[in-house]
C-alpha cells in the first residue's frame, strides 16, 4: 500500500526522523505531541491542564490535515511523567472525546523530550 506524509503548520513541526502523521489507506497514525506552540515551537505556559490541553489540540490539528478529527480516533496512548495527573487527563479527555471513547493506554514514564509532562499519540480511521 501506499504510504501518504501528513503534514501541517497547525501543530508542532517535527523535530527528529519522523513525519507528523502517515496514512496507510483509511488508517492514520499519528506521532507523539508534546506540548508545544506550533507557531513558536516552545513549552505551552501555564499548568499541567494546559498542557493536556495543547497536546489535544495538536493532535486534533494532524488529525483534520489528513481529513479527520479526533473522532476517528480508535486508539490513543497517554504517557505521563507523574501518574499523578491521569485524572486530569480524563477530564479534559472527556471535553475532547464524546462516546464510544477510542481504546487507550495511560503510561507512567520517566521522562519525555523538552521536560513535557505528558505525550500522546494515536491512531485514526477515516471514514470510506
Amino acid at each position: 500500500m501506499k504510504k501518504e506524509i501528513i503534514s501541517t503548520d497547525q501543530a508542532p513541526q517535527a523535530i527528529g526522523t519522523y513525519s507528523q502523521a502517515v496514512k496507510v489507506g483509511s488508517t492514520v497514525y499519528l506521532s507523539g505531541q508534546i506540548p508545544l506552540v506550533p507557531e513558536t515551537m516552545d513549552m505551552v505556559e501555564g499548568d499541567m491542564e494546559a498542557q493536556i490541553r495543547r497536546v489535544f489540540d495538536n493532535l486534533q490539528a494532524v488529525a483534520n490535515a489528513a481529513g479527520g478529527s479526533l473522532a476517528d480516533v480508535v486508539k490513543l496512548n497517554i504517557f505521563l511523567t507523574d501518574l499523578g495527573h491521569f485524572p486530569l487527563v480524563n477530564q479534559v479527555m472527556a471535553e475532547y472525546f464524546d462516546e464510544p471513547y477510542p481504546a487507550r493506554a495511560a503510561i507512567g514514564v520517566a521522562s519525555l523530550p523538552k521536560d513535557a509532562g505528558v505525550e500522546m499519540d494515536a491512531v485514526l480511521v477515516l471514514a470510506d
